[in-house]
């Protein structure tokens, strides 16, 4: 057997005769080895610490397309180089440029989900990608000059395989973080999905309320932050007994119980608040998710009820398409005005004015009434959602509204509101949405909708008429 001195006089003739270059090879090997063990030191324990980290980790995903461009530059330059030699120097600098990018982009992710407190396999797979990524741009940077000498014509080429491999695994892992990992599944043709089963996984078979509506608007929203690649909080929703489980903070849901209910309390936020929730920019729920949600609650969160009292949901026939409405363009000074003031405001729901426009009186609710409503019906051809929630508008209103013919979506929930005069609204064809939560309509009086065809959301909680009306969920 060869002597301990023996064999470290054999590894020695491995290294470099140089001292600059065994001086750069260790320096290379103590770097990499400080990236391995940055998970170490600092552990994604789930969760969140500090606010500048999470500042400056936001950079992230702007910052990640710079290390992805430059690697994928790298082998273009190198072809081109076979025929136009110049390109030599290029590729080398972009290379350096990738090393660079992908370190910063690192450190900025690492800073992202050690201070958001992010966890969970899809983090903890995208986290060494990045790292495995880093050292080996590092690698084939310095294996770089050795295959432009000729010295080493395998090298090189092959570490430049394994980086775009590594760069393709990582970028999917993000993707998957950002999008949810059924992004590129989700409308995948169903004789493809029997083919690849690639479709999402867990998702709701059963016929219940939450199967074919909860889950389906957490799916959508909430999972790409709270789902098994992704843990924030140390919350998952991406199943009903992970929703049930709750998270750091305390219980998501709490059968009964809106106000212990986090998930609820946090998606009724205002959108400016630290609290609010879908985060990270995310747009709001909409209204109908958010009662969907508040009814499933208030009634038991049931995993198995297929039905809620409060809520008509007619899915048999599809909405009808969308009509448009006229040129509001000529009355654009007078919504301008509006916006200045302090009264009720006239919101584009687009750049094109055939999408119409939503009366919104949420700045002034409390003092808007009939007759400031009737001062509205010159845009009455263009309006087509008008809220109207906790307003002091009464049943004289429905002579006004029966006017507002393009209108899709109606809030009048908490107002003085009757339901004498209900079938007034028989002229709104396109009416989908109607929100009476709140009010004292009774059941005699909600016979007239049934002529409503198109009226596929109803929302009746805390009203006289909430027994008789349940969910349809054909």
């Amino acid at each position: 057997m060869k002597t301990v001195k023996e064999l470290a006089a054999h590894v020695k003739t491995w290294l470099p005769k140089s001292e600059a270059t065994r001086t750069l090879l260790l320096s290379t090997a103590g770097f990499s080895i400080a990236l391995l063990l940055l998970p170490v030191f600092f552990h994604l324990d789930g969760k969140a610490h500090a606010d500048w980290e999470q500042f400056l980790g936001r950079f992230h995903p702007l910052a990640v397309h710079l290390p992805i461009g430059f690697l994928l530059l790298v082998p273009v330059l190198e072809y081109a180089a076979r025929t136009k030699p110049a390109l030599k120097e290029a590729s080398d600098f972009v290379l350096t440029l990738a090393f660079a990018a992908c370190l910063g982009s690192l450190l900025l992710g690492y800073m992202l989900a050690y201070g958001a407190g992010d966890a969970g396999e899809g983090v903890t797979r995208h986290m060494w990608g990045g790292i495995v990524l880093t050292v080996v741009t590092l690698v084939c940077l310095l294996a770089r000059p050795a295959w432009a000498s000729g010295a080493q014509p395998f090298a090189y080429p092959a570490l430049m395989v394994c980086m775009l491999a590594v760069l393709t695994f990582t970028a999917h892992q993000g993707g998957s973080l950002t999008h949810g990992s059924n992004y590129l599944t989700a409308y995948m043709p169903a004789p493809l999905k029997r083919l690849l089963p690639m479709g999402p996984a867990g998702a709701p078979t059963a016929s219940s309320f939450y199967a074919k509506h909860i889950n389906p608007i957490l799916d959508e929203n909430c999972v790409a932050c709270h789902g098994e690649g992704k843990v924030k909080g140390g919350l998952r929703l991406d199943s009903y007994a992970a929703v049930m489980r709750g998270g750091a903070d305390g219980p998501a849901v709490v059968p009964g119980d809106v106000a212990r209910s986090l998930l609820l309390v946090r998606i009724t936020l205002p959108p400016d608040h630290k609290q609010f929730m879908p985060a990270e920019g995310k747009p709001p729920l909409k209204p109908e998710e958010i009662a969907w949600i508040r009814a499933w609650i208030q009634q038991g969160a049931s995993p198995t009820a297929t039905t809620l009292a409060g809520i008509s949901i007619r899915e048999a026939s599809p909405d009808p398409p969308l009509q448009p409405v006229g040129d509001y363009s000529a009355l654009m000074p007078d919504i301008r005005q509006m916006e200045q003031g302090q009264g009720a405001k006239l919101i584009p729901v687009s750049s094109k004015p055939s999408d119409g426009l939503i009366l919104s009186t949420v700045n002034i609710s409390a003092n808007f009434n009939d007759a400031q409503l009737a001062q509205f019906l010159k845009f009455a051809p263009y309006l087509v959602e008008a809220e109207l929630g906790r307003t002091a508008i009464t049943n004289a209103s429905f002579d006004t509204l029966a006017k507002f013919t393009h209108l899709r979506a109606l809030h009048l929930e908490g107002t003085a509101i009757t339901g004498e005069g209900l079938a007034k609204l028989a002229p709104l064809t396109q009416l989908t949405y109607l929100n009476l939560s709140g009010t004292k309509v009774s059941q005699a009086s909600l016979a007239p909708l049934n002529s409503m065809k198109n009226l596929r959301h109803i929302y009746l909680y805390n009203t006289p008429a909430q027994p008789a009306f349940v969910a349809e969920t054909k």
